[in-house]
């Protein structure tokens, strides 16, 4: 299928997988890769030596077109962008608006920048400092996300931009693809969907967890890192939502030094971003120090398997998810069926009552 985002990036299919922190390792982007679609590392949760691991080890393994999201507030951003230019990494995801001089700086070197958002005031001002294109995510994404739904916030960031626009929040199969397009987009991006393949290093006790889940269990909590925050509801979630202020700070700042182990970064490194992430979302130091719980409460499930001690973010569509693929099996249906679609478009019959003809 050819779109303005298979010619942006040069993958074959409009199919891109989400840079999932613990999720999107070099495996899935491998998978993804060679199956057509536009792979995402997720570095978010990676230090810079490890992340030119994993880019590295992509790179061995196929010759296909990938990408890397970057967090736009981390402290070494700059030094990110310069190891994606430096190993060539085609495409430099965003979860947050990144700076003017920073998509000049990887568009300059030859790297298409597609920033995620959630408002329409967003991809207009991404598009105006100069993003190649743009990713819409609706409400019903998973992880942060924000209130308004897929159908009512792409067409009008369709209107209002003249760039390359993605969809994403609620996207499954080929059936969304060529809703996607209908409305104006030049492909789906989808995370849940992605997680749950044989490709994706999810344990299985978590994998069974999302396709258990009906549209009830997925809902969206503040009390993991006070942001608005889309997972599955289970236990341990419902005892986050009672836990008090105290102890819930006193969790984070626990979770807080579990993290720096685990990634190797210092106190001065996570005291930096701390920083970063409070000028760049505008948060005060509570929000701050809460948003300490979300990469380990994530590893807990994504990771260790423990979904009675982790957290699993999750779009709405994780109960309308029924089985596991491989990322090739999963690309080709989506393709095949949106195309079956696409090509039965010209035999439809439409009949035009002439006082609005």
């Amino acid at each position: 299928m050819d779109t303005a985002l298979t010619r942006l990036t040069g993958v074959r299919h409009p199919v891109v997988q989400t840079g999932m922190g613990w999720v999107a390792g070099p495996r899935l982007v491998t998978a993804v890769a060679r199956a057509g679609g536009l792979g995402v590392l997720g570095s978010a949760t990676m230090s810079v030596p490890r992340l030119r691991a994993a880019i590295r080890e992509v790179k061995e393994r196929t010759d296909r077109p990938f990408g890397v999201n970057l967090r736009a507030d981390a402290g070494d951003a700059g030094e990110r962008a310069r190891l994606l230019i430096a190993e060539g990494v085609r495409v430099a995801s965003f979860g947050l608006a990144p700076s003017r001089e920073l998509i000049a700086r990887l568009r300059d070197a030859g790297v298409v920048v597609i920033p995620t958002v959630g408002a329409r005031r967003h991809a207009e001002k991404v598009a105006a400092w100069g993003a190649d294109a743009v990713l819409v995510q609706g409400a019903e994404g998973g992880g942060h996300t924000g209130e308004v739904a897929t159908t009512v916030l792409l067409p009008q960031v369709v209107d209002a931009v003249d760039i390359p626009v993605v969809a994403a929040g609620g996207f499954h199969d080929g059936r969304g693809l060529v809703a996607a397009l209908a409305y104006g987009a030049c492909g789906i991006a989808m995370g849940t969907r992605f997680l749950l393949t044989a490709d994706s290093t999810v344990p299985a006790p978590v994998k069974d967890a999302y396709l258990a889940a009906g549209a009830r269990d997925v809902i969206v909590t503040r009390k993991v890192d006070g942001l608005p925050h889309r997972m599955l509801r289970t236990p341990y979630v419902a005892s986050l939502e009672r836990a008090g202020r105290a102890s819930a700070w006193w969790r984070a700042v626990r979770q807080a030094a579990a993290f720096r182990r685990v990634s190797g970064l210092g106190w001065g490194e996570l005291l930096r971003d701390g920083l970063a992430m409070r000028r760049a979302r505008e948060l005060g130091w509570a929000q701050v120090l809460l948003a300490a719980n979300t990469p380990m409460l994530l590893r807990a499930a994504m990771v260790e398997g423990r979904t009675d001690l982790g957290v699993m973010a999750a779009g709405q569509v994780a109960a309308v998810i029924q089985d596991v693929p491989s990322c090739a099996e999963l690309i080709e249906r989506i393709v095949a069926e949106a195309a079956g679609i696409l090509r039965g478009w010209p035999s439809l019959s439409v009949s035009v009552d002439r006082r609005y003809a």
